[in-house]
């Protein structure tokens, strides 16, 4: 049964109904779709990613994978970043380091330090390139709300894209990256026409960089999980929902009880929690805006 459920889903990819970053759909609703139980479900999606259709995306589940980009040919630092974020993005930033960047690059470890002097540029432009990939809109749209939305989304956005930048980006001790005070800049921005004065507008961005990273902080041990286990958090959470279950009944949970329930639909991601808290700190912000 999983070669038909795989079958089905690899359609729609190729049909373009599921396009590259798109989620697929988890095990828990496959299993409410096509009434099979997770052990097939599970089956199903280890088959797509065996096949390179899927990739697990840390806070989002299991996306529709997207085409290898190209590899330059000339050593660079524009290369040597380029290669740098690859390694982190598919190994963590615990695999870091000059000797695997001049081995995937296929050179000596010290001819790089021709072009980036130590680890501290590194990381510098790694953040800067990983936040160029940021698509913030080209202008605004005139509704602070809608726009200060839209600059958290692709911040959580350029996060998910690569789970290493979060914890790698400083709140205390700021990097000087120039695409980093592009985003302050715009989210500031968002704000001409509230009333705000520009210390406020300054503490509004940090706020919001703050509450972004804080959740796309748990994507880097998520990733790190996925490699050790192979399942992504869907999977994992499908595993352990029968023994969550006994532990808020045997520990007198009933709220956890209610949730664990066969019969519930809420399912608690990374994805949930930042619109349920982007939607909350834009409703404080608006009452202090309109007061």
């Amino acid at each position: 049964m999983y070669q038909e459920i795989a079958a089905e889903i690899r359609r729609r990819i190729e049909a373009g109904e599921l396009r590259p970053g798109d989620r697929v759909p988890s095990a828990r609703a496959i299993t409410r779709e096509w009434g099979v139980a997770i052990a097939t479900a599970t089956k199903a999606q280890a088959a797509l990613r065996e096949e390179g259709l899927t990739t697990a995306r840390p806070g989002v589940g299991t996306v529709v994978a997207g085409p290898a980009p190209a590899r330059d040919t000339e050593l660079s630092r524009d290369r040597i970043v380029a290669a740098a974020i690859t390694l982190a993005d598919r190994d963590g930033m615990t695999e870091l380091s000059m000797r695997r960047i001049a081995a995937d690059l296929g050179v000596a470890t010290m001819s790089l330090y021709r072009h980036v002097p130590g680890r501290d540029d590194l990381l510098l432009g790694m953040i800067d390139t990983a936040l160029g990939g940021m698509r913030v809109p080209a202008r605004y749209r005139g509704d602070w709300r809608a726009d200060l939305e839209a600059g958290a989304q692709a911040l959580w956005e350029i996060f998910q894209r690569h789970p290493w930048l979060a914890g790698s980006m400083s709140l205390t001790r700021p990097q000087p990256a120039s695409n980093a005070l592009r985003l302050g800049e715009w989210l500031m921005g968002s704000l001409n026409g509230t009333g705000l004065a520009v210390h406020e507008r300054l503490l509004v961005q940090v706020l919001v960089f703050s509450f972004v990273r804080g959740l796309a902080s748990a994507l880097e041990p998520e990733a790190q999980a996925f490699r050790d286990s192979g399942l992504t958090g869907d999977e994992w959470m499908a595993t352990q929902g029968e023994a969550f279950a006994r532990f808020a009944e045997q520990n007198r949970a009933p709220h956890y009880q209610q949730l664990f329930r066969a019969d519930s639909d809420f399912e608690l991601d990374l994805e949930t929690l930042f619109r349920f808290g982007l939607e909350r700190f834009l409703d404080g912000l608006a009452v202090m805006i309109d007061r």
